[in-house]
């Protein structure tokens, strides 16, 4: 078995089941609370160590894993393990993060002595359970063949896509898609509404056409079934992910005015009530009937 050892911050709805997967593997992990103890709890029940701090959970690591909300909390937590890193430990950050985040923390983590990687997640909490998640990775070869079986304890596809900071790049791709899909999906449905086509007559020409696909399901999970977990991805970290898309737009002097559209699509979820833990991205289509006067069903 490998010398490595793994740190794991934030195990909630992903970090669990990636981190007992960890475990299964045979890795040695250490664990922090944060507000929800029962992850924590039983994640020490399988063997886990739970550390006192970030400081002490970076000290028992040589590779420490992040899944948090976006890159503030990241940049936080880093500041907090970086005193006491191991000289070539690597972090590995699971997020949905701003790319020019990740570059400067990686820039702060080479000039210590240590590696940065970007691994974030495509996949639900359910596959993170059973170990289906995929991940693109943004990292250096050498760091990218040391964290590769690592990744493939909990990633049934694992794409490396170059240096540092790519993997974030590429998440946001996909969440643009995903998310643009979202926002289609409620103006149409509001719009069919509007129009006297019904949810059900909308979803009988549109399942297993061209026009079908996965995201498709999950999200009419919630429009035709009542499904309201069926895409357990809130409407807040929608709108933070096209935010941080805008930000890379503008970075490379690109005109994206598709993103903007989709952003302001969450933003007025978000600030008509929307902000909630459980307001997830299939509920846009409720709020994008209200703001246009019309009733789903």
């Amino acid at each position: 078995m490998t010398a490595e050892t793994i740190g794991f911050v934030g195990v909630g709805l992903m970090g669990h089941g990636m981190a007992k997967n960890l475990l299964a593997a045979g890795y040695p992990v250490t664990v922090v609370a944060h507000r929800n103890r029962a992850p924590v709890d039983d994640l020490v029940a399988q063997g886990a160590t739970e550390a006192a701090s970030l400081a002490d959970l970076a000290a028992r690591s040589s590779i420490v894993h992040i899944c948090a909300p976006g890159s503030p909390q990241v940049e936080a937590i880093v500041d907090a393990l970086l005193p006491a890193l191991a000289p070539g430990s690597v972090v590995v950050d699971c997020s949905t993060s701003d790319p020019n985040s990740t570059l400067a923390l990686a820039a702060r983590l080479t000039a210590a002595g240590h590696h940065m990687a970007d691994a974030p997640l495509g996949g639900t909490p359910v596959q993170a359970e059973a170990g289906e998640l995929s991940t693109m990775v943004g990292a250096d070869d050498a760091v990218f063949d040391r964290l590769r079986p690592v990744l493939g304890a909990w990633a049934a596809s694992v794409v490396h896509l170059g240096p540092t900071g790519t993997g974030h790049k590429m998440k946001l791709l996909n969440n643009f898609l995903s998310l643009g899909y979202a926002a289609i999906y409620s103006e149409a449905l509001a719009l069919a509404a509007r129009t006297g086509i019904s949810t059900a007559q909308f979803d009988s020409v549109i399942r297993g056409s061209r026009m079908d696909c996965g995201f498709y399901q999950t999200f009419m999970g919630y429009a035709l079934e009542g499904n309201r977990e069926s895409h357990r991805f809130t409407l807040t970290n929608g709108l933070k992910d096209m935010r941080y898309l805008a930000a890379m737009a503008d970075a490379a002097g690109v005109a994206n005015p598709v993103g903007s559209a989709v952003k302001n699509s969450f933003a007025l979820a978000v600030n008509t009530g929307g902000a909630g833990p459980e307001d997830y991205v299939p509920h846009l289509a409720d709020f994008i009937a209200r703001a246009n006067g019309a009733k789903q069903g």
